[in-house]
């Protein structure tokens, strides 16, 4: 289908694939406590308390998480050289953090808290259901070798652009599952190498990442064995990803940041489907309440929540629709149509989305490289030009006046959310920094 947004200037830069920033007219105060969402703030102390009780399990599984007795954390670290850089030298951006969510151990990206989570906890679902564990038992028997046989007997099969295939098929093989991961003609060649090292089958597709996982679902549907790890509608990956607001709160306390109604926190997300934005942002708001406020972001070629979300309409609309390509370098967000599922969850949640360029990406790429050494993916730098959205452009700047911290943004707090990048190959990575220097 073809659909016309409303005829605005942001509109037509949306179309013309020109970087914005666009404001949630839906967004309100206390969003976070409407009975008609389909997940509540208990579902995150939930999904809490089953990370905490999977932890004993993932450290047996995985070495990098013996420090850490199986938690599935990153660094909070506060901007030094890349501040100015960035140009955020100006107190008036007051201050900034890199979530650094592409450092994350297992699976190198964001997709660690979404996928590694949904695969434990199906595989003790499953261990329960056919008494291979029982009430009271050691959760790191389903790390011994009755339980991989068991589990070799199924498959998890999963949609993916890159990053969440490689958290699900990590976390699969790890259990010892057979694991099926249905590629996106976007998708990296040395993800699809590293699957298969894991010894995960690749089926790779000519077509955009919603062809991925539609053939994925299919596939699933006729077979018993094969569990299907469903991006555009998971609750267990949106409550996986969620509980990173616990994490965040315990950092930004030990640095002794407040948040309050006179400290407001600042979140950039990058956006693909949706999923893990859309759980950070609503554990977020479970904790902090309406001290914090989350933007997606999003390239200006696959702005899938925001050309849905402006819209209106109860029907997905995607980047087709309004004359987009869905073609970034972005691989991670090269996503034509979000979540169903997010989109009803951020419909009063989600502050706004802003969008960037491609070449903007890579630039962000280099300035973090070569003045702080960080490694990023191009999708996870799109975040690092958050506060600039949110202090100088004009709509960051009515959006402050709307909530009324005109005054209070030299108190703020931003948490720029890198989400992948330190499992990119060396040679990869130097593309990226070749293709940096050639627009730079």
């Amino acid at each position: 289908m073809t659909y016309k947004l409303p005829d605005t200037t942001l509109s037509a830069d949306i179309v013309a694939g020109w970087p914005t920033l666009w404001l949630n007219q839906d967004y309100r105060s206390g969003a976070i406590q409407n009975r008609d969402l389909p997940v509540r703030p208990t579902d995150v102390l939930e999904a809490k308390r089953n990370w905490e009780r999977l932890a004993p399990l993932l450290e047996t599984c995985f070495q990098e998480l013996k420090e850490t007795g199986g938690a599935i954390r990153s660094n909070l670290v506060e901007l030094q050289g890349l501040r100015d850089a960035l140009g955020y030298d100006s107190p008036d951006y007051g201050r900034l953090f890199i979530k650094a969510d592409g450092d994350l151990p297992v699976a190198g990206s964001i997709k660690a808290r979404g996928g590694v989570y949904e695969v434990f906890l199906f595989a003790e679902g499953l261990a329960k259901q056919s008494c291979l564990l029982s009430e009271g038992d050691d959760i790191r028997k389903l790390a011994g070798e009755q339980a991989r046989a068991f589990f070799s007997n199924y498959t998890i099969a999963v949609g993916s652009t890159g990053n969440l295939g490689l958290s699900v098929g990590i976390a699969a093989r790890a259990l010892g599952f057979k694991a099926t991961v249905h590629m996106s003609s976007d998708a990296k060649a040395w993800k699809v190498e590293r699957l298969l090292r894991l010894g995960v089958e690749v089926v790779k597709h000519t077509a955009d990442y919603t062809t991925a996982v539609e053939n994925a679902r299919i596939g699933a549907q006729s077979d018993p064995t094969i569990y299907f790890v469903d991006d555009e509608k998971s609750r267990h990956l949106f409550l996986g990803y969620s509980v990173a607001a616990f994490e965040l709160a315990e950092q930004l306390e030990t640095l002794d940041v407040r948040v309050d109604e006179d400290h407001p926190l600042f979140l950039y997300l990058p956006c693909g489907i949706g999923g893990a934005p859309g759980g950070v942002a609503f554990g977020a708001k479970a904790v902090f309440g309406d001290n914090v406020h989350a933007f997606f972001v999003e390239p200006v070629q696959s702005p899938c929540a925001l050309v849905h979300m402006m819209s209106g309409s109860e029907e997905l609309v995607s980047v087709y629709d309004v004359g987009l390509t869905n073609k970034t370098e972005a691989d991670g967000m090269a996503v034509a149509r979000m979540s169903a599922f997010v989109a009803i969850v951020m419909r009063e949640l989600l502050a706004g989305i802003y969008t960037v360029a491609d070449g903007d990406l890579l630039k962000m790429l280099l300035a973090a490289y070569e003045t702080d050494g960080w490694r990023f993916e191009p999708s996870a730098t799109a975040a690092l030009l958050g506060p600039e959205f949110i202090v100088r452009h004009p709509h960051g700047k009515e959006f402050a006046a709307q909530q009324g911290i005109q005054e209070k943004l030299a108190r703020a707090t931003h948490i720029l959310w890198t989400t992948g990048g330190s499992f990119v190959p060396d040679e990869q990575f130097q593309s990226f920094l070749t293709q940096a220097k050639a627009i730079s």
